[in-house]
């Protein structure tokens, strides 16, 4: 076998590493790409018995975006096991409390029920922010695409910038901005 070949076959079945920004993102759209690198389904050896996934890494998942009113509609369940144990938590709250939870159902329920399911989740790893461990930055080796573009915020962008933006109208001079 050749050198070449030898190192296609091991990188089909090593763990990969790969980072996702959710900065902007749905994450019920993004949870079914998440998914697909977790479960393997990228790879050519994927079979539903063979552990074969990859490690996420997801980073900003405190800026997540959802659609329209879902902050206050969307809502989750909670029981604890006791009689009476049943809470519904909306989303907004569940997201001021953990700002991770919210992907982290996401992924959980874009999985298919079985039980490799719990185990596969070990291999998700979410942070709030972009801050992450450098034990595992160095680890990471690729990055998956997102699904929408990030905007630039217009307060972000540099004064020079601006400035050299051409100007479709000038306002006249005694014109006063309300």
């Amino acid at each position: 076998m050749s050198a070449v070949k030898r190192a296609q076959q091991w990188a089909t079945f090593a763990r990969t590493w790969h980072i996702f920004d959710c900065k902007w993102q749905d994450p019920y759209e993004s949870a079914n790409v998440i998914k697909k690198y977790l479960m393997g389904l990228h790879k050519p050896i994927y079979h539903p018995m063979n552990d074969c996934g990859d490690v996420v890494v997801c980073i900003n998942s405190r800026e997540i975006a959802l659609r329209g009113d879902e902050w206050r509609q969307r809502a989750y369940f909670h029981h604890t096991g006791y009689p009476g144990g049943a809470t519904w938590t909306l989303a907004w709250e569940l997201h001021n409390k953990d700002p991770t939870m919210i992907i982290k159902k996401a992924v959980y329920r874009a999985m298919k029920g079985n039980l490799q399911r719990r185990h596969t989740m070990e291999r998700l790893f979410i942070y709030p922010g972009e801050v992450i461990p450098e034990e595992v930055k160095q680890n990471i080796t690729n990055q998956i695409r997102q699904i929408r573009l990030v905007p630039t915020r217009l307060d972000h962008i540099p004064e020079e910038e601006v400035q050299k933006y051409p100007k479709v109208m000038d306002y006249p001079e005694d014109y006063v901005l309300k």
